[in-house]
């Protein structure tokens, strides 16, 4: 049940069912410890409302009352055995669906503290869309979103929790646009701590890895806004720590996306393919010869960034997997010292150490 055996590929893909590993509950407790009076927790009622086995309802902490919930009923029925010595009570129960403390026999007046590692499941994204049913969950109008995770996050802020220790993608809190897609979740929480951790440790046999985040969750009146994450600094299991700002990206100087509209179409010397991050970039093609959906058109004066973005990829397998979903930086005056040499690199692949010693500089100051 470790690794939601009994479920097929196909559920695990739908369910986004990969359970925590144990080896990271000592990381999550030492976060809770480190910022919460730990003697006024059995005041608390601690809830998972995607529980799947009940690795982490099984904290050493005392705690009220331990609730669990999952729409996944042997993964229940596994915990429900798991726990029979123990007071906790196992639901099976779509948690995004009837998004009431009601349900889950939880008054106004309790204190809540919900921890999870909900499903990150964007249900649109054409990774392994050949396995993905999109109506496989009932989903509140209330948060509604195309990532099951998102989707859980806002649940979590209907629930009114105290606070939420939770793991999910790093990409929810860097990238702007998901940033936003939080909506009140956002409005009413503050990143208090975190660590960051390697979704290798969820599946080690994945193609490729991304950064998720434990993030330790208070709420507030404040809530947060996307210049509070720029200036956060955050954490890795590895000892690294990095705040957004630290970077100047590439997105500052070109553009990313598909720009047919914006450019003069006289003024075209070369086309690139879409962007969104590093890790995409690992994946996607950087110059094309043919117009397509993801085009992205350059003119010449933009010529030489796109040159770099191209030996960017050259390097990218010298980068930490904490770095997957930033956008490319860049030194932008270090690179017009030696634009020219970007450019013979991209078009001819000749050789420079000073383009060597860049990415040493670069790589070297975000760790």
């Amino acid at each position: 049940m470790e690794h939601a055996k009994h479920l097929s590929k196909k559920e695990k893909v739908n369910y986004g069912s990969y359970y925590t590993p144990q080896n990271l509950i000592g990381y999550i407790e030492k976060l809770i410890h480190n910022n919460i009076d730990i003697e006024i927790l059995n005041k608390y009622i601690l809830l998972d409302t995607s529980c799947g086995s009940g690795n982490l309802l099984d904290l050493t902490y005392e705690f009220k009352q331990i609730i669990g919930a999952d729409i996944d009923n042997e993964a229940v029925k596994y915990a429900r055995n798991r726990f029979s010595n123990k007071n906790v009570d196992l639901l099976v129960l779509n948690s995004l669906e009837k998004i009431t403390r009601h349900e889950y026999n939880i008054s106004d007046s309790d204190m809540l503290f919900i921890i999870g590692n909900p499903p990150y499941n964007d249900r649109t994204s054409i990774v392994q869309n050949y396995l993905k049913t999109y109506n496989i969950y009932n989903i509140n109008e209330k948060v509604e979103h195309r990532d099951l995770g998102i989707s859980f996050l806002l649940s979590y802020n209907e629930l009114k929790a105290d606070y939420i220790c939770v793991l999910h993608p790093l990409s929810y809190l860097i990238k702007k646009t998901n940033f936003n897609s939080l909506g009140r979740f956002k409005d009413n929480y503050v990143l208090e701590d975190s660590l960051i951790v390697s979704s290798q440790l969820f599946c080690a046999t994945s193609l490729s890895f991304f950064p998720i985040i434990i993030g330790l969750y208070k709420r507030s009146e404040k809530g947060m806004d996307y210049e509070y994450i720029k200036n956060y600094k955050f954490k890795t299991i590895e000892n690294h720590k990095f705040s957004l700002n630290d970077f100047d990206f590439i997105s500052k100087y070109v553009d990313k996306y598909p720009n047919k509209n914006k450019i003069n179409q006289s003024n075209i010397v070369a086309r690139f393919y879409t962007m969104r991050d590093i890790n995409a970039l690992k994946r996607s093609r950087t110059f094309i010869q043919e117009d397509c959906a993801n085009t992205v058109y350059i003119t010449d004066n933009k010529y030489s960034l796109y040159c770099y973005i191209d030996v960017f990829k050259k390097y990218i397998n010298k980068l930490p997997y904490y770095f997957g979903n930033l956008d490319v930086f860049i030194n932008y005056q270090k690179f017009k010292l030696i634009e020219n040499e970007f450019v013979e690199l991209s078009e001819n692949n000749i050789k420079s150490d000073n383009i060597d010693k860049y990415f040493l500089e670069l790589f070297g100051e975000t760790s």
